[in-house]
């Protein structure tokens, strides 16, 4: 089964300019707008499609983000000759693959946030040394205190776009799971489960984004 196409939704090419985007957006709104389909629960449920297609696409960050997330998505996991004898992935790739393409995408952008201000990574670093010199003696980048101070430093790092960024691309990955591997997620509760398993791995995409800055700053003393 596809997986979740945006550009589909609005009717446009993966080359579409943003104001191509716009221009197709706000035709299909009006196309589809409640009060030219009164009564039309198709209409209806269109117009909430176009709407969360045009919140990512409309938003240029956002649609890189998502590019990645579907491109990692639906890349080849298996080899041609596995695919042409099973086509139907089991649910248990689908969802490593798509952890692994979340964590990819958060590591990614806190990375980007953090080499941004090279004091604040001195900062962390700092934080780091001095805990770890307190557990072992001696200063070494160590990975346990490193995620310890990394968990410690998101609440900071983490501004309240990567968080609503977060939230719409694990409702996107929740999307194209359950599409590919239909009837493996179903109920409230297996969807919740679901969730919550991809926002794992997004958090810890952000604590390796966090790690990998603080590395290519240190020195050992």
């Amino acid at each position: 089964m596809a997986t979740l196409n945006y550009y589909a939704v609005l009717e446009v090419s993966l080359q579409a300019t943003q104001d191509e985007i716009k221009k197709s957006y706000r035709k299909l709104a009006l196309q589809y707008h409640p009060d030219r389909n009164q009564g039309n629960s198709g209409a209806e449920q269109k117009i909430r499609e176009v709407n969360a297609a045009y919140e990512i696409l409309g938003d240029p960050d956002a649609r890189k983000a998502y590019d990645r997330l579907r491109l990692g998505h639906v890349g080849p996991s298996v080899s041609r000759q596995e695919e042409e004898v099973d086509e139907s992935p089991s649910p248990g790739v689908v969802l490593q693959r798509m952890e692994g393409t979340l964590c990819e995408e958060a590591r990614k952008q806190l990375f980007k946030v953090m080499i941004k201000d090279t004091g604040r990574i001195k900062e962390e670093l700092s934080r780091i040394r001095e805990r770890v010199i307190e557990v072992q003696g001696y200063d070494t980048f160590l990975e346990k205190i490193v995620t310890q101070c990394g968990e410690e430093g998101l609440k900071d790092l983490v501004t309240d776009e990567l968080f609503q960024l977060r939230e719409r691309l694990v409702d996107i990955a929740v999307e194209m799971v359950c599409s590919e591997v239909p009837g493996t997620f179903q109920g409230s509760e297996a969807t919740d489960q679901l969730r919550r398993t991809l926002h794992k791995a997004y958090h810890e995409g952000w604590v390796k984004g966090y790690a990998q800055a603080c590395e290519l700053l240190y020195e050992r003393r």
